[in-house]
């Protein structure tokens, strides 16, 4: 049966996951450390936290034209300039002077970042066969889980290099996916489309009068808000600030979450092609909530441990299952570029939130505030999925 699926899987998704694995282990390189740089020019923590809802600002605004330029130049050209600009601004970021500058370059790897992002997407979309898309979904989302557990290790490993070598690092992990993708995807999907032909589209009218797509973009803004905001910005701070964790805790959680979810992935995946993406989303979101309400209060090593694997389990519910429902509503002959970065924007106005109203809350009253309206939005974001009928696969 694996050798089935593992034949069932084109090539160029196989591209993609090395590059995935690249990008994702210079990512988690940064992570550890990216709020304490932003702490070592003196500012408090919603403004270290700005530094990470930043970065989602820029790929919020520049959505709508990352999907037009895919639109125009192909996913695959617009994958490796937004791979390109992401790595620029990493070694920009590790120069930067003061914390302004590091905003800036920050906000300029967003725009970068959803380049990429959203194009990868929309090259999943087309080449996942429809039988294997949340296998699919599982095997990419586990690239990046197998980088994000190796590479917090080594960013913790790294601090005693300074704060900067690590901007560096993630530069050419950047830069060496890149050539991954330039050697090894070329022509076919993706490429720029060629003159005179027209390609179906979702618009995003169509996308928003589903009510399950609809659904979907209450549940990427609560796992950008938890997942892509909270956890990366304010877990290496609380991390610092408590005593009984440590600053050097904070890249041990990190790759225990990555762990967590790459290991809980290995079933989902299948599991998600067998029953269903709804139930998956619901299990996923519920028990993120549970497991994420405790941080702040329980500020204790082995409990600071313990809870981030175990929301690292919850989320492996929730990606590969919003990936599969994605592509099953867009279809792989269409162009989905609108709906694609709709749900991209969702899930980055989740992040900024997240990172800037749980930032201002921790500073007010506590971390554990901070983390328990956390796990109040990933409660909410379930209940849309209680009143929608399970969708047909396209």
């Amino acid at each position: 049966m694996a050798t089935g699926v593992k034949r069932s899987i084109p090539a160029e998704i196989w591209v993609l996951v090395a590059a995935a694995f690249l990008i994702a282990l210079g990512f988690g390189i940064v992570a550890p450390i990216l709020p304490q740089f932003a702490k070592s020019f003196d500012v408090g923590v919603m403004a270290a936290s700005a530094i990470v809802s930043v970065f989602a600002f820029v790929r919020l605004i520049f959505a709508p034209a990352g999907g037009a330029l895919i639109g125009k130049f192909g996913e695959r050209r617009i994958y490796l300039t937004g791979l390109s600009i992401v790595g620029l601004s990493s070694a920009l970021s590790g120069l930067a002077p003061d914390y302004w500058t590091l905003l800036l370059f920050r906000g300029l790897g967003g725009m970068g970042s959803v380049m990429f992002t959203v194009s990868s997407m929309g090259l999943l979309v087309r080449l996942s066969p429809p039988k294997h898309r949340g296998r699919t979904s599982s095997l990419y989302g586990s690239a990046f889980l197998l980088g994000n557990i190796f590479g917090p290790i080594l960013g913790s490993l790294m601090q005693g290099w300074g704060l900067r070598i690590p901007f560096f690092i993630y530069a050419g992990a950047v830069f060496i996916a890149v050539l991954v993708v330039m050697v090894f995807l070329r022509g076919g999907a993706g490429a720029a489309p060629i003159p005179g032909e027209t390609q179906p589209k979702m618009t995003l009218q169509e996308a928003m009068s589903m009510p399950y797509y609809r659904a979907l973009l209450v549940t990427g803004f609560a796992n950008g808000w938890a997942n892509f905001g909270v956890r990366i910005a304010l877990l290496p701070l609380l991390a610092a600030a408590t005593p009984a964790i440590g600053a050097k805790a904070a890249g041990i959680a990190l790759t225990l979450f990555a762990l967590g979810n790459a290991l809980t992935q290995q079933a989902t995946g299948r599991l998600i092609d067998k029953l269903g993406r709804r139930p998956f989303l619901v299990v996923g979101l519920l028990w993120s909530a549970l497991v994420t309400l405790p941080f702040g209060w329980l500020d204790t090593f082995w409990w600071f441990m313990i809870l981030s694997t175990l929301a690292g389990a919850g989320a492996a519910f929730i990606a590969p299952a919003s990936q599969a429902l994605l592509a099953d509503l867009i279809g792989s002959n269409r162009n989905g570029g609108q709906a694609l970065s709709t749900f991209s924007m969702a899930t980055d106005l989740g992040s900024i939130s997240g990172t800037l109203l749980a930032g201002a809350i921790a500073d007010a009253v506590g971390f554990g505030w901070a983390f328990a309206a956390t796990a109040f939005v990933l409660g909410v974001a379930a209940l849309p999925w209680f009143f929608v009928k399970r969708p047909r696969r396209a």
